[in-house]
């Protein structure tokens, strides 16, 4: 079958009638209260079963609640329809503020898939468009929330069919199939930080929650015991002990937010020149990034990872949305293997090999060296002089843990310094800017020239002093701008003049020539 014959039935098929959400729907919006409910039945299990005033009232407000989202919900399923026809993307809104947007087929810059737990336990899923319009983050995105799973992959098909009618359209391998989950990754889960932040955000929102129960946590029984056994240990134990379970909890955290997020991943190069990342185990995601949107690679190595020689592997793609919504969707591998990183990397953007590597790339001035480690030794003094000062009033010990404090600091700071100078990096490879930084987390990114809009440069007046500047290159793609960090004037300009030839010309003045 011609690939005119198959646009042709897609259009056929797109010129349909009206379609609406699934009634399922309710069932989801009334999912909300139970959150809620359990709070209401875990209050009165800890108070024994006894209701007073302020038991009615929650059981009135959710009463409430109940009967202002089913009449939200009624509303929503009765009033959104949606419809695509050979041109266009229409979705109607709304009872007593209406709202009709429309998007042209041919400014729809993705299509992606989404399914939460919720959503997937009644059968739905949310079909969500981005017109790549920034000017306004309400017209930028549709959402239809609410069609089952069978639509929504079906309006997709015929959404990229009918836009990439007329196109080239490069033709997948018979195996598009980039890469896959290899469950031997789950061992860089616990390598990332976000575990540690979790715990303390999960204790935060159960002292609130008790808080507003009006029980107070030193009063539970759990809590009592912990103190009865531990009340009696050291000072340093107990916060050794602490330390030590943080850090357990947040390693089981990340792990389980690891299998979460990419439980299920594949990485797929289809028909159209389209790169689709699947992944999710609650809440399924599908991602599509079109090639011809594909401006460059990053790729993130933290402190963890790196040192378990790992990394992740993320696109600098037009079309994904603005800062957030680019963050979300621009992984192209979760925490993996290095090697299985630039594996990707190369068959993603086959250029050539080696755009993203560190070796070869040209070194930054030693003043930049010594500006890191000036700013880790001022760090190091700060720190430290925190307990040093409380310690003049409150006592001595304070002032002996600032200076052990700052003793250990001093050297552990310095090797990140020098480790953050030797990430320093720049170079032109084929057709693209590369550039690598970072101490704690190194990234190394590869940008098309002919994709960079302008030069940012910048001086903070400590580089002024050191003679140095950051350049900036700008591009509608990813992050929007990408730093060089800490180069010198000369090689600033040098590097922006050489990777997009006069673009920078009209704001430098040339010395006259004295021959």
């Amino acid at each position: 079958m011609s690939s005119e014959t198959t646009v042709r039935r897609s259009s056929h098929a797109a010129n349909r009638d009206w379609g609406r959400l699934n009634g399922r729907l309710l069932l989801v919006n009334l999912s909300i209260l139970a959150a809620p409910v359990a709070m209401f039945l875990a209050s009165l299990a800890v108070t024994g079963g006894d209701t007073n005033l302020q038991v009615i009232i929650t059981l009135g407000s959710l009463f409430l609640t109940f009967l202002v989202i089913s009449g939200i919900g009624l509303m929503r399923l009765f009033t959104t329809r949606y419809r695509l026809t050979e041109d266009r993307f229409e979705l109607h809104t709304g009872l007593l503020f209406r709202s009709e947007r429309s998007v042209p087929i041919g400014r729809i810059r993705g299509v992606d898939v989404t399914a939460n737990p919720v959503h997937r336990v009644f059968g739905l899923t949310t079909l969500r468009i981005d017109s790549g319009d920034q000017s306004d983050a309400a017209a930028r995105r549709l959402a239809l929330d609410g069609i089952t799973k069978a639509e929504a992959v079906e309006l997709r098909r015929q959404i990229i069919a009918l836009r990439d009618a007329g196109r080239a359209r490069p033709v997948a391998d018979s195996d598009g199939v980039l890469s896959r989950l290899d469950w031997s990754w789950l061992r860089y889960g616990p390598l990332t930080v976000w575990g540690v932040g979790g715990v303390f955000i999960a204790a935060a929102s159960v002292f609130r929650t008790l808080s507003e129960l009006q029980v107070n946590p030193l009063d539970l029984g759990v809590v009592k015991d912990l103190e009865g056994r531990f009340g009696t240990i050291p000072l340093w134990y107990g916060v050794l002990l602490a330390v030590v379970v943080i850090a357990v909890l947040g390693m089981l955290g990340s792990t389980a937010t690891y299998i979460e997020n990419w439980a299920g991943y594949e990485l797929r190069r289809e028909d159209g020149g389209i790169l689709r990342i699947r992944r999710g185990l609650l809440a399924t995601r599908s991602v599509s990034i079109e090639e011809r949107h594909l401006r460059g690679l990053e790729l993130v190595e933290p402190v963890p990872l790196r040192w378990a020689k790992g990394a992740k592997l993320n696109a600098v793609a037009s079309g994904l949305g603005n800062q957030e919504d680019n963050r979300r969707r621009r992984g192209l591998t979760p925490p993996t293997p290095r090697d299985e990183a630039m594996r990707v990397a190369a068959q993603a953007l086959p250029t050539g090999p080696g755009l993203i590597e560190r070796k070869g790339l040209l070194p930054h001035p030693k003043a930049a060296l010594r500006r890191r480690i000036n700013r880790a030794l001022m760090w190091s003094v700060l720190i430290a002089a925190v307990p040093v000062g409380l310690g003049l009033w409150l006592g001595r010990w304070l002032v002996i843990t600032g200076v052990i404090t700052g003793v250990v600091l001093v050297p552990v700071l310095v090797a990140f310094a020098f480790s953050a100078y030797h990430s320093l990096g720049h170079g032109l490879r084929d057709r693209y800017l590369a550039a690598c930084s970072g101490a704690f987390a190194r990234r190394t990114v590869a940008l098309q020239r002919d994709g960079i809009i302008g030069w940012k440069l910048s001086r903070t007046p400590f580089q002024r002093r050191a003679g140095l500047m950051t350049l900036g290159a700008t591009t509608a793609a990813g992050e929007g701008v990408y730093h060089v960090h800490d180069l010198t004037e000369g090689q600033g300009i040098a590097l922006a003049e050489t990777a997009v030839p006069g673009l920078l010309a009209p704001f430098i003045e040339r010395a006259p020539d004295r021959g």
